[in-house]
């Protein structure tokens, strides 16, 4: 790839003019890991464009489910799945689910197909898996304060990508891994959009030691209420973390939470009005805070396609707007990565001798095979994601009726959300490529 900034430090293009050169847009989770899964095959290039100006403690916590471990494992990740920075649960259960009041188990996930601790749930700060897989990403091919305004495909020739700086790149093709507010996506579907949830999280992470002596449950737990939910976990490196929030009409134009932005900085004496009834262990959270930050949720319809002019296609959040649903978000990115992967590898063998990039037909095939991979089971996530939203103003509504064994009732027959967090990627692809026509390794 050539760029117009000859400050930044690059590839040489003679290093170069024999790979399939990748742009990805986003220097985030998705990112980094779609760049880490490309360069296992040595015919591939990889150059990163973020629009931060530098890489910063961002979000807070993440929980990774057993299908994106195990594809951080099977794309050599090992580093991100330590326990210096991870922590999982003791009781060997994903989830437990609490009375909001009594503070009683009500009931619990359990997992599967797990046979090993290192592939159970596990929660990271999310900096710290940031962290982690950048040591795993050549330095020189980040480039930050790159705002990518446009891009466009030509199926004969490639991308060019603009940038807010003036710059331009130009690459064989683009993958788009920035994000639910994806410009890459604006540009080839603009006509999608997202709609506000009617959720507002309200967030905060803080040293463990903040707690002093209060006994609570030492593994992540969803407290449960009528209308609203409490979680906490223990984070890696001495961390904890705690979300509340609350959920209001999203078509109420006058609903609490329609003007919050994201990542503002919202109010711990409001946080703990929320609260104010409920279990003690929930309040002492709350009064440990030195902070809450507002994250209101936004979600979009699925896409009919991710793949453009047979060129660009998208990953992560940008392909998928699901709005965080089921905390699957992390997961799903780090798969979608490793399908990625996957289909590159098969349509244009590593091991075969890289004498030429692949061809128009190549690059097409491989973005049928990814899609054909992912999208089944993430147009699934969508649906359940989007009927969960179309009663949001009932679920706001249950607050005020709602009986405490109703409650409990309404946990225990709740969805199993197993196949999500252990969706088995490779099986996917090996139906995948049984299904999409015409293809044959090259």
């Amino acid at each position: 790839m050539a760029s117009s900034n000859d400050t930044v430090p690059r590839l040489t293009a003679q290093s170069n003019k024999a790979k399939l050169e990748v742009a990805i847009v986003g220097g985030g989770i998705a990112g980094l890991i779609t760049a880490i899964a490309l360069l296992r095959h040595p015919g591939v290039s990889v150059e990163i464009y973020e629009r931060a100006q530098e890489f910063k403690e961002i979000g807070a916590s993440i929980g990774l489910g057993p299908n994106g471990l195990r594809s951080l494992e099977k794309l050599g990740v090992e580093n991100a799945l330590s326990e210096d920075i991870s922590q999982r649960q003791k009781s060997d259960w994903p989830m437990i689910y609490r009375h909001w009041k009594t503070g009683d188990i009500i009931d619990h996930d359990v997992h599967h197909n797990v046979k090993t601790k290192k592939h159970s749930t596990t929660r990271f700060h999310r900096v710290h898996l940031h962290q982690a897989l950048l040591e795993n990403v050549p330095r020189e091919i980040i480039h930050l304060g790159k705002k990518t305004l446009d891009v466009k495909a030509d199926p004969d020739k490639g991308v060019t990508l603009y940038f807010a700086d003036g710059s331009t790149v130009e690459a064989d093709i683009c993958i788009g891994a920035d994000g639910i507010h994806s410009n890459v996506r604006k540009t080839f579907v603009p006509q999608h959009t997202l709609h506000w949830t009617g959720w507002v999280a309200l967030r905060a992470t803080f040293e463990s030691s903040r707690l002093g002596d209060l006994e609570f449950p030492e593994d992540a737990t969803h407290w449960i209420g009528h209308d609203r939910n409490f979680f906490h976990s223990r984070l890696g490196k001495g961390l904890f973390t705690t979300v509340g929030g609350f959920h209001a009409d999203p078509l109420d134009p006058n609903a609490p939470g329609t003007d919050a932005k994201w990542d503002d900085l919202g109010s711990v004496q409001d946080f703990k009005e929320l609260y104010k009834d409920w279990n003690p262990t929930v309040r002492a959270f709350i009064e440990a805070c030195p902070y809450v930050r507002l994250f209101p949720n936004f979600a979009g319809a699925a896409l009919e396609t991710w793949s453009f002019s047979n060129r660009v296609t998208l990953v992560g959040d940008a392909a998928h707007t699901h709005g965080g649903a089921f905390a699957a978000g992390g997961s799903l990115a780090i798969d979608d990565a490793y399908a990625l992967h996957l289909a590159l590898n098969h349509v244009w063998p590593a091991s075969s001798p890289q004498s030429a990039k692949p061809t128009k037909a190549q690059i097409a095939q491989i973005f049928s095979v990814y899609e054909a991979t992912r999208k089944p089971h993430l147009n699934k996530v969508l649906g359940i994601v989007h009927k969960s939203l179309a009663g949001q103003k009932a679920n706001v509504e249950r607050g005020k009726t709602e009986t405490d064994e109703q409650l409990r009732e309404r946990v225990r027959q709740r969805m199993d959300p197993w196949w999500i967090s252990e969706h088995d990627v490779d099986s996917a692809f090996r139906e995948a490529t049984g299904k999409v026509e015409g293809i044959a390794k090259l």
